[in-house]
């Protein structure tokens, strides 16, 4: 579970300070999907690095299982927009990161990841010989090799042409429902927020606070066609017009 109480972040900037995030309380539960939506420079993003412990800046508390996070660890894997991947690296090597493939232990964990993230066949490819999809595949399958508590995406689809971003999308829906890894993904996609999240997050932007959490009571496969897949759509956009556009794009990104 992540526990998030009275989270404060502030950024030091040449015109002065700018707070990204103001008085976030959240609870994640063990297992669960939850998308964020939120304009640019609204802390999406900051969020999910102070989460992951690569940003220690900040003020309140932010708990994982009950413990506080205070930096990087195994228990909390990351993927970002790029994959990120070695160049000089094949498929398998890039999965297994720093551990060695001369282990059974590793050699059949990353086997069993390629066949997760449907990569049978290109366990000897190289990146440039893959796709924009199948890159972050491998994406994902090295940020699960330690089995992480919570798995942490930041518009991992967003690079991606509509059809392959849709098929994406089904490819990670099919590893959460068989892994149950806690699944928290950032998105400016407002189909693919409630498409993908047991849960949306609406933020508002600066000073970056939750605006509403809205629960998307619908079973998986999820199909947009159906009236209550847009039923619920259009309540999440209800929700998001309400959110003021910041008139300044100072510390977007942040």
């Amino acid at each position: 579970m992540i526990t998030i109480e009275n989270l404060y972040r502030t950024f030091s900037t040449p015109s002065g300070k700018v707070s990204a995030l103001h008085d976030i309380v959240l609870q994640v539960q063990k297992g669960q999907f939850v998308t964020f939506i939120g304009p640019s420079g609204c802390g999406k993003s900051t969020l999910l690095k102070i989460i992951a412990g690569l940003d220690s800046h900040y003020e309140g508390k932010v708990e994982l299982n009950g413990k506080p996070i205070i930096g990087p660890g195994i228990d909390k894997g990351v993927i970002f927009q790029e994959p990120r991947l070695f160049p000089w690296f094949t498929v398998e090597k890039n999965i297994a990161a720093n551990l060695s493939l001369r282990s059974p232990v590793v050699r059949k964990r990353v086997a069993e990841l390629i066949e997760l993230v449907r990569l049978k066949g290109f366990e000897h490819a190289y990146p440039r010989e893959l796709s924009g999809g199948m890159a972050q595949r491998v994406a994902i399958a090295r940020a699960l090799l330690r089995k992480p508590d919570v798995l942490l995406l930041d518009e991992p689809f967003g690079a991606l042409d509509a059809f392959t971003r849709t098929h994406m999308q089904e490819v990670l829906l099919e590893i959460w429902e068989r892994n149950r890894t806690t699944m928290l993904f950032v998105t400016h996609d407002l189909d693919e927020a409630v498409f993908l999240g047991e849960r949306v997050v609406i933020m508002n932007p600066r000073p970056g606070h939750i605006r509403n959490v809205i629960g998307i009571d619908l079973p998986y496969p999820r199909k947009r066609n159906t009236p209550s897949f847009q039923e619920f759509r259009s309540l999440v956009l209800n929700e998001f017009e309400k959110v003021e556009s910041p008139l300044i794009d100072e510390g977007a990104g942040i």
